[in-house]
C-alpha cells in the first residue's frame, strides 16, 4: 500500500533525541520519513548533526502528507524564528492532516492558539501558561494526548509521543502497541514475546 510522507520538521536547535522512536518506527512500517527545513539550508540539532532538509517549508502542503511532525527547539521559545511552522501545523489540522508536537513545539503551537479549544499536554502548565494562551483549562497532566489529528507530549516522553503517532496513524494497535510500549519504556522482556509473535503472524 502506498504512504503519503511522514514530513519531520527540522530546525536549528532542534532536540534530536525527541522524534527518534517515531521516525525509526515509521519508516519500519513503510513511511517515507522527508525532513522540512525554514529553507533547504542545513541546520544544525542540539546534539549537533547536520541535517539537510529535503524541502523547505513553503514547499510542504497536508495533502502531499500523512503526518508533520515537530520537534523541540531552543528556539521556540527565543522569538518567532519558527512561528511559521506552527502557521504551517494550522494549515495541516485545517485540513484533516495529522500534527504531532512535542516540548518547545507545543508552546509554539500555544502562541498559534492551537491548543485553545483542545485537550492537550506539554513539559508543565506553567510553560505553557508564560505564553499567555487561552487553553489552560484544556491541559492534561499526562504523558501525551491526543484530541483529534493533534498529539502533543513533553520533553521526557518520546516512547508515550511514538505511542500515541503509532495509535493514530494505525501502524499498531491493541496488545501490539500497549507490548511496543511497555518494552521501550519500561524495558518489560515479556512485551518483546508479544511482538515477536505479532512480527511472525
Amino acid at each position: 500500500m502506498s504512504r503519503k510522507p511522514v514530513h519531520l520538521a527540522v530546525y536549528d536547535t532542534l532536540a534530536d533525541w525527541e522524534t527518534g522512536h517515531t521516525t525509526a518506527y515509521l519508516a519500519r512500517a513503510g513511511y517515507e520519513i522527508r525532513t522540512v527545513g525554514p529553507t533547504r539550508e542545513p541546520v544544525r540539532s542540539i546534539g549537533g548533526l547536520r541535517v539537510q532538509p529535503d524541502l523547505a517549508l513553503e514547499d510542504v502542503r497536508p495533502e502531499d502528507s500523512s503526518l508533520l511532525i515537530l520537534p523541540g527547539a531552543d528556539a521556540w521559545d527565543e522569538g518567532d524564528e519558527l512561528a511559521p511552522f506552527a502557521r504551517k501545523a494550522r494549515e495541516f489540522l485545517a485540513a484533516g492532516t495529522p500534527v504531532a508536537a512535542i516540548c518547545g513545539a507545543t508552546a509554539g503551537l500555544a502562541r498559534e492558539g492551537l491548543l485553545d479549544d483542545r485537550d492537550h499536554t506539554s513539559a508543565v502548565s506553567f510553560y505553557l501558561a508564560a505564553t499567555g494562551y487561552r487553553g489552560g483549562e484544556r491541559y492534561v497532566d499526562a504523558d501525551a494526548v491526543t484530541d483529534g489529528h493533534l498529539v502533543t507530549a513533553g520533553p521526557t516522553e518520546p516512547v508515550a509521543f511514538a505511542r500515541e503517532v503509532f495509535r493514530l496513524l494505525g501502524v499498531y494497535e491493541g496488545e501490539v502497541l500497549d507490548a511496543w510500549y511497555r518494552l521501550h519504556h519500561d524495558s518489560d522482556a515479556e512485551a518483546f514475546a508479544v511482538l515477536q509473535q505479532a512480527a511472525a503472524g
